[in-house]
């Protein structure tokens, strides 16, 4: 009987206190600034120095480019941009050594799917993912 009275004394403390759940769907949680989302990529930016698909630990990022089509252009233009967020591991890196802050980390998270063929991103989906952009350091 002092067990259920015990129980019963927390229930009824705990619906006093401030919930502490979200509505999830309805309502997104707002992620800190610093937070490592996904990448937003502006090609116009982009150099195609390679330098973030070369440091990247999963080499899950894939970049070519193709020759200025004006000769008196120096330099490359890019061709296409993919990232494999199956096993991207959001760590950043890859926005740190961008000279041009081509590529740029959100605050977005939302990268649920059916199926594992959506986790592929083109250059397309990366440039139209420019919501939540994170600041500066």
């Amino acid at each position: 009987m002092l067990g259920m009275v015990k129980g019963l004394g927390i229930t009824l403390k705990s619906m006093t206190k401030k919930k502490v759940t979200y509505q999830y769907p309805d309502q997104p949680l707002k992620m800190p600034e610093r937070f490592r989302g996904i990448q937003h990529f502006d090609p116009e930016k982009c150099i195609v120095c390679n330098q973030c698909a070369r440091i990247c630990p999963t080499d899950c990022i894939t970049l070519t480019g193709k020759k200025h089509p004006d000769p008196n252009k120096k330099g490359k233009i890019i061709d296409t941009y993919d990232i494999n967020f199956e096993i991207c591991i959001l760590c950043d890196l890859c926005t740190e050594v961008c000279p041009t802050e081509a590529i740029v980390m959100t605050t977005n998270y939302e990268l649920a799917t059916y199926s594992r063929d959506e986790l592929f991103k083109n250059l397309e989906w990366l440039h139209e993912n420019d919501q939540n952009i994170r600041g500066g350091s």
